[in-house]
């Protein structure tokens, strides 16, 4: 018995912080700021399992049951729980409501078992003893749910998938006690048997049906049919279709749309690249779905680019995929073009090649991750990378919907050596889009660009470089990695405009 009770421990503290991690990684996709979605759930979590703890001194009777009634229950409410929180979103307004009612449920349950495991065990051994194992098998399983979800849930299984499993695993040992702990559970077992094997093949059927009911959750996430869905160790990779048009999505969040991302790409590379006097060398930050390079490779003076995004399955996705590589015109099958999958940040330090042209197409500063991407320390690395008569092109997200941000971006620029040219396009699928070029020259506008652009050329670009004034210049500051405002200015922005 003491053996059963103690596995229970163990597996009950490994899963109950994976159904927390699930839920705050699906919390950061949908929500975005992913340290603050974490940090509100574990809080909540913990403070929950205070919680249940304290309700465990109302269980007065037949305490084997009950800890075996708590197994079940996590199972199934930690089992079911990616798949309750997709569809919350797509289906309710009350989304923060059933996170975290959700979080503190299963922190409730998860709270009321050490109490009843250590009042169940007190005749069994010295408190000393039960106070060791119980606790050290409690933190052993936190221990193993932090490794196991980075490393292999979350890349390998699958966010939807991962809960099933990890429900199975707390059903499995449910059903393993019923047998083993029958003689002491007395009354009801039969019955207690019956739910658990009940509950365990419930789950079973979950983690078959893993696929169909994501696609079936994120089917009701976008307008648009979806055709891709992937999870890699950085990021939720959607593709949607509707007609001709294919739409990418990261982490729930737009990145382009196949009717208008040309408008995008061909601002953000053309009017600084055709600036540069002889752009041989190229760097692209970002942008692994190859876009920007295959506008770069426009450009016939220049000899070779390198890419440098941290997701390995994107830059494979859109260079391997037939259908996706012709997206980029398979720029990212030249021979000129070099892929390293890294850090950009860390990537700068350690790297010492100088470029004469460098493109960065970072998602939006929308949490402290990317921030430290937008920071003071960040363009100083790179001011080192650039040649003395080159320029770069930065996405700074929009002037119009996140004013403070987009010139907040200019500011980090200037006082980091910078001299900085502000402008912004119209892009549809996004409205007013805003780009910086920074350079260690002044910049002047090109007369010339590439052939077979859709978009931009000589007669356009000026207008560009022009502000209106709900788009003109405010004061603010700028961003340090130690203090990052701008992903402050960011949400406060985004979050506004969202209502």
């Amino acid at each position: 018995m003491i053996q059963a009770l103690l596995v229970s421990v163990f597996v009950i503290a490994t899963c109950g912080l994976i159904y927390e991690l699930l839920a705050g990684t699906i919390a950061s996709y949908l929500l975005g700021d992913s340290i603050t979605q974490f940090s509100t759930i574990i809080g909540v979590y913990l403070f929950a399992m205070g919680v249940g703890s304290y309700l465990s001194r109302f269980v007065e009777r037949r305490l084997i049951l009950r800890f075996v009634q708590v197994e079940i229950l996590v199972g199934l409410i930690g089992g079911f729980s990616s798949l309750v929180l997709f569809v919350a979103f797509a289906e309710i307004n009350a989304f923060r409501f059933v996170l975290y009612f959700w979080v503190s449920l299963t922190g409730i349950l998860v709270g009321m078992e050490i109490p009843l495991l250590m009042r169940i065990l007190k005749d069994q051994l010295q408190f000393h003893d039960l106070v060791s194992k119980v606790l050290s098998l409690d933190y052993l399983g936190a221990l193993v749910a932090s490794l196991l979800f980075p490393l292999w849930l979350v890349p390998q299984v699958g966010l939807m998938r991962s809960a099933f499993v990890f429900g199975v695993l707390n059903l499995a040992v449910a059903v393993w006690a019923c047998y083993l702990l029958r003689p002491h559970i007395g009354k009801g077992g039969g019955f207690l048997t019956a739910q658990a094997w009940v509950s365990l093949f419930v789950l079973l059927g979950g983690v078959v049906a893993s696929d169909n009911l994501m696609k079936f959750a994120e089917e009701r996430l976008y307008s648009d049919p979806v055709i891709l869905a992937k999870s890699s160790s950085y990021q939720r990779i959607v593709l949607t279709r509707t007609g001709k048009e294919l739409r990418l999505y990261l982490n729930g969040h737009l990145q382009f749309s196949t009717f208008d991302e040309y408008r995008y790409h061909e601002a953000l590379v053309h009017p600084a690249l055709a600036a540069v006097p002889n752009p041989r060398n190229v760097l692209v930050l970002g942008g692994g779905d190859g876009m920007a390079v295959r506008e770069i490779l426009r450009d016939p003076r220049v000899e070779k680019v390198t890419l440098v995004d941290l997701d390995p399955m994107m830059t494979e996705l859109f260079r391997d995929r037939d259908d996706l590589a012709a997206l980029n015109d398979f720029a990212l099958r030249s021979d000129k073009v070099r892929i390293q999958n890294a850090d950009a940040f860390v990537w700068l330090d350690q790297n010492k090649e100088v470029f004469d042209f460098i493109a960065i197409d970072f998602p939006d500063p929308s949490n402290y991750s990317l921030g430290k991407l937008y920071s003071t320390t960040f363009y100083r690395r790179l001011r080192a990378h650039l040649a003395p008569d080159g320029m770069i092109a930065i996405q700074s997200t929009s002037p119009l919907f996140a004013r403070k941000a987009f010139w907040s971006i200019v500011e980090t620029l200037k006082v980091s050596g910078f001299e900085t040219t502000p402008f912004h396009t119209y892009v549809p699928s996004f409205g007013e889009w805003g780009f910086v070029v920074a350079s260690l020259q002044p910049f002047h506008l090109p007369e010339k660009y590439p052939e077979g652009l859709r978009f931009l050329g000589p007669e356009v670009a000026p207008s560009l470089f022009s502000f209106p004034t709900d788009m003109a210049p405010v004061d603010v500051d700028a961003n340090h990695l130690n203090d990052q405002v701008l992903v402050r200015y960011y949400e406060e922005e985004w979050r506004r405009l969202s209502g």
